[in-house]
């Protein structure tokens, strides 16, 4: 289950509907993945959900990334069965 999010407009998606501040091309990905990160309760349900997913490193090491479009992700933390610090980043 989703704990806490941190960017601002995907929290208002996630708890209201409203995407008015997400580009709209990738609302509908984003509404997938945020219910798809919402139904998991363990590592192995983080690996179920396809190729686009991975651990991140470095200083994003206790990190997990999820492919939205070329340039954004969604990353998250997975700890005690739950969802935490979800962002939505640019990485270029």
């Amino acid at each position: 289950m989703i704990a806490t999010i941190r960017h601002k407009n995907l929290r208002l998606y996630f708890e209201e509907g409203n995407g008015s501040k997400l580009p709209h091309d990738q609302l509908a990905k984003v509404a997938r993945i945020l219910t798809a990160l919402d139904a998991v309760s363990s590592e192995d349900d983080i690996k179920a959900l396809g190729s686009g997913i991975h651990k991140l490193t470095g200083n994003l090491k206790d990190f997990w990334s999820i492919k939205v479009s070329a340039n954004y992700r969604i990353i998250f933390r997975f700890e005690t069965g739950d969802i935490f610090d979800v962002d939505y980043l640019d990485y270029h």
